[in-house]
């Protein structure tokens, strides 16, 4: 049976609803290992469908809710890989149901909430948190409280939380705001909670690792990925480190977090510009997916990152939308803001020597494109050929006489 541990203290709990330890640390999920050695066999799991619940084993929960999540794309991205001299790829998340990694964690934190008789669960978002909890949430047949800082979330996934039937509350402030809010609400009326601080919302993450394993059939060098509210790359680590510990592998990847010049507490910590962790008040970036000052599972991803040899780095608006377009002209992978940011700080480290010449990398991106287009419209309104009708053609040859 899976139990619950603190990573600060040490306290064990069984299967409960409890998102921290009674001394404030945070929980993960464990299993006993030797008896999964035993009870999951990658070839047989191969046998099914290529989804998060191929590893339906190594999962602390039977799917009651799912929208056929995970299976996302990894591609070899041999232009960009060639021009940086690395064994590049790209695990594109954007190809999950509702377009963001999120679904991996919500597919497993509502089943969770069925399993634990919950009638209602909620989120505090900057966005793809809220569009993924309101589809597993009306799937579920649950209702949906989602809050959101007003003002500060992309219309491409405030439409999805709408048209699937969550209840969205704006608040003044940021994302910081409306997880205090959303912390204090779920207590208040018994309503389950499913941020990243829910650690069976992590465990559906962590499949992430198993995916990349199963696609590649060999533990990459690293593994870079965007940080924001920080569960992400903590829970990848954990998978990669459950696949060492039921014998799959004997071998490890160093882990990057990348973070927004503007939002970079993690950052901070990791080069010692602060000697404690000290959030940032007013987080600012056009990654809105990662405007985040406070990252509640900061503990965790500071653990991944030091334990596996890894970096943390940040990186500028400009470099991000520079990554975001990089991308899409070289690659054909369009991708959200955020998403970009594991390719800017790609980008950087490999020019500043820290990613080594033909290292194999797998990048994460998080979210597709089309969750924050409206960044795109303005900074590429130039590219928009305004012609009259009868000078199409005369254009049109112009172009072609250019190439």
């Amino acid at each position: 049976m899976p139990f619950q541990k603190c990573i600060r203290c040490g306290r064990e709990y069984e299967e409960e609803v409890r998102y921290t330890c009674d001394c404030g640390g945070l929980l993960e999920i464990l299993y006993d290992y030797e008896n999964l050695r035993e009870k999951f066999d990658l070839k047989v799991a191969r046998k099914r469908e290529f989804d998060l619940w191929r590893y339906e084993e190594l999962l602390p929960v039977k799917k009651q809710v799912s929208l056929k999540e995970g299976g996302t794309p990894l591609y070899e991205c041999n232009k960009l890989g060639k021009e940086l001299n690395l064994n590049l790829f790209v695990k594109n998340e954007g190809a999950n149901p509702t377009g963001s990694f999120k679904d991996r964690g919500m597919t497993v934190g509502v089943s969770k909430a069925i399993e634990f008789k919950q009638k209602a669960v909620a989120c505090a978002s900057t966005g793809n948190t809220s569009a993924s909890l309101s589809a597993y949430a009306a799937r579920g047949n649950l209702r949906a409280i989602v809050i959101i800082p007003g003002g500060k979330i992309a219309y491409g996934k405030l439409s999805q939380a709408l048209i699937y039937g969550a209840k969205v509350i704006a608040i003044e402030g940021n994302f910081d705001d409306a997880f205090e809010k959303v912390m204090e609400i779920s207590k208040k009326y018994k309503i389950y909670l499913l941020n990243s601080i829910n650690p069976y919302r992590l465990e559906g993450q962590k499949t992430l690792a198993y995916e990349i394993f199963d696609q590649l059939n060999f533990i990459p060098d690293r593994i870079i990925l965007p940080v924001g509210n920080a569960g992400n790359i903590s829970a990848i680590w954990k998978g990669f480190k459950e696949l060492k510990e039921i014998g799959l592998t004997d071998r490890l990847p160093k882990m990057i977090g990348i973070q927004a010049e503007g939002a970079k507490p993690i950052v901070n910590l990791f080069e010692g510009k602060d000697k404690v962790f000290t959030p940032i008040k007013n987080p600012d970036t056009v990654a809105t997916a990662i405007r985040i000052g406070n990252p509640v599972s900061y503990e965790k991803a500071m653990a991944a990152i030091y334990d596996s040899h890894g970096f943390a780095a940040s990186v500028t608006d400009e470099e991000i939308l520079n990554a975001q377009k990089i991308l899409a002209e070289k690659e054909g992978i369009f991708v959200e803001p955020a998403s970009a940011s594991s390719i800017a700080g790609l980008i950087k480290l490999k020019n500043k020597g820290i990613i080594m010449p033909e290292e194999t990398v797998v990048a994460i991106t998080t979210g597709n494109g089309l969750k924050d287009p409206d960044i795109i419209v303005k900074t590429h309104k130039d590219k928009i050929i305004n012609v009259k009708s009868e000078d199409v053609d005369m254009t049109i040859g112009k172009m072609l006489g250019e190439i």
